[in-house]
């Protein structure tokens, strides 16, 4: 007999698993954080024996060296990832006993990354799971651009191939155990369920389902926007990452607060976006500690600035910093519990903003156009991807990741910010607020926005494949956009250059969303052909007049 059990990562969207039989176990893409697996084998009653990598991780930091030294398992990593420390290399067919008539072997499943290795946990010589890491996952495949932009192409071709190897190889009732695809950005898509097998990816996986060049395509073409700090997490697992440390933090007083937001640091409040507009210190960040911290904390901070964490309690706190250290935040440079009034300097008052719904949205602008409402700028802080499926008519769109580089790129007026479902809305009303604007942050679903009256773009998909249309031609989208007479034609890159900084200007990008998002210039404004006839209003930047 064996067991399998999952260990839940839900901050970064990732699983680690521990598998073993009556006496032995196996660790898989262990989190940073390693007490949680070590607690999982104590209440299996079981000795840790091997600690396994797919692949050196892009999005967080991995916890198998050192597990592998406290527990003085064999570390198993592929051969051809080029790391700074002592391990087990593993290579394609090698097998490791675990147990009892179990053991692991090892399949090298190329695209996630060039090295990627998955493991089959064999019973009696019969394959029962696969640990697929970020290459077969539920109801899609990792994503191959997190390497080297020029190994994308060849990669996704590779990660076509290894699932396939997969479906070939294992028997349908074996269970598909990947690390990756329950809200990870290593993951191409998200996943539907929870559990699958092959036998049910085989019945719905692009990968099994398509030719390799319409699943090339359609996969470089849905590739969202990496995560800033995915840079830093691969060289830190090749280095060899030091054990973590999550000792609390020094206390911070008020003057304390003070000083560091007056150096540039980032004060982080961490309780729930609510409490925050209520009031907070003002020039703070909310990333709220439920919410996904470790991915969109690590993506807007600059790398290594010092970060100062507000808590409710010391349980709220301990929470986030665990999370913060799974992707390389150490250690923060001081902490605080309790609420503002302990927070700020007696004399001091709290900053607030107000919040509200999409209804009030639209009982401010009915009947009107929206670049006609006096003062109110409408701020949509999803990703490409989501607003190619739909958008308020005449908002501006910046994905929250980018917004606090950003933030002179948002017009003059009273912002209403809103995202998908009111998290990232809230982590950006507190940027906005910071930055002197005065935000409204719109708490609310998406999907309600449309029963309120609010004019909606229907967007133009994720891509003309998928919406059984062909895409514009070139020749079709200058007849949309006709040149004035004596007006030179540009190339992109040129005309970005033309546009940037210029106050009363901007690069225009009217290609589809999915070839946007296959490469684009910096530009500050996207809108394709069909969902932006020709004469429709733009707002107007910085209040200096329309956009030329």
């Amino acid at each position: 007999m064996f067991f399998i059990d999952t260990i839940e990562v839900a901050g970064l969207g990732n699983r680690s698993y521990l598998a073993g039989g009556a006496r032995t176990a196996v660790a898989v893409d262990p989190p940073r954080d390693i007490d949680q697996v070590i607690a999982a084998a104590v209440r299996r009653g079981v000795r840790i024996s091997h600690v396994v990598e797919t692949h050196l991780h892009n999005d967080y930091i991995s916890g198998g060296l050192e597990l592998a030294r406290v527990t003085g398992a064999r570390y198993l990593v592929p051969a051809a990832a080029r790391v700074a420390f002592e391990r087990t290399a593993v290579t394609d067919g090698d097998a490791f006993a675990i147990d009892a008539d179990l053991a692991m072997r090892a399949v090298a499943t190329p695209g996630h990354t060039p090295h990627h290795t998955s493991y089959v946990l064999e019973e009696g010589g019969t394959a029962v799971a696969a640990f697929t890491g970020g290459s077969l996952l539920i109801g899609a495949v990792g994503r191959p651009d997190l390497v080297e932009p020029r190994l994308t192409e060849q990669l996704a071709r590779a990660q076509y191939a290894s699932v396939r190897r997969l479906a070939a190889e294992l028997p349908d009732a074996t269970a598909v155990l990947p690390t990756h695809g329950f809200g990870s950005f290593c993951s191409s898509s998200q996943a539907e369920g929870d559990t699958t097998t092959i036998g049910q990816e085989k019945a719905a996986n692009a990968a099994l389902l398509k030719d390799v060049d319409s699943f090339v395509a359609d996969l470089l073409a849905g590739l969202e926007d990496v995560p800033a700090y995915y840079a830093h997490m691969g060289p830190a697992n090749a280095a060899g990452p030091a054990p973590v440390d999550l000792t609390p933090p020094a206390v911070a007083d008020a003057d304390g607060i003070a000083d560091r937001l007056a150096a540039g640091e980032w004060v982080v409040d961490l309780r729930n976006p609510v409490a925050f507009s209520q009031g907070h210190v003002a020039g703070s960040f909310n990333f709220e500690a439920e919410g996904k911290i470790a991915t969109y904390l690590a993506w807007l901070v600059p790398w290594g600035k010092p970060v100062t964490l507000l808590a409710e309690s010391a349980e709220q706190l301990a929470a986030a910093q665990r999370e913060l250290a799974r992707v390389g935040i150490d250690r923060p440079a001081a902490a605080s519990t309790g609420g503002p009034v302990s927070w700020i300097r007696a004399g001091e008052t709290q900053a607030s903003f107000p919040r509200a719904t999409f209804a009030d949205l639209a009982a401010r602008r009915r009947g009107e156009s929206i670049a006609d409402v006096e003062g109110i700028v409408v701020l949509d802080v999803r990703r490409d991807s989501e607003r190619a499926e739909g958008f308020i008519d005449g908002s501006v769109h910046l994905p929250v990741h980018l917004l606090h580089q950003r933030i002179a790129d948002v017009p003059d007026g009273t912002v209403w910010v809103h995202c998908a479902g009111g998290m990232r809305a809230a982590i950006a009303a507190s940027l906005l607020d910071a930055a002197g604007r005065d935000v409204v942050a719109v708490d609310d679903s998406f999907d309600a926005a449309g029963d309120t009256g609010l004019p909606l773009s229907a967007g133009a998909g994720s891509s003309p494949r998928a919406r059984g249309q062909a895409p514009l031609t070139d020749h079709e989208r200058k007849a949309m956009f006709p040149l004035r007479r004596g007006a030179r034609r540009l190339t992109p890159e040129r005309a970005h250059q033309r546009t940037a900084g210029h106050e009363r200007a901007v690069l225009l990008d009217v290609r589809e969303p999915h070839e946007w998002q296959a490469g684009h210039a910096p530009a500050p404004y996207m809108r394709p052909c069909r969902s932006s006839p020709p004469g429709a209003g733009f707002p107007r930047r910085h209040g200096t007049g329309p956009w030329s």
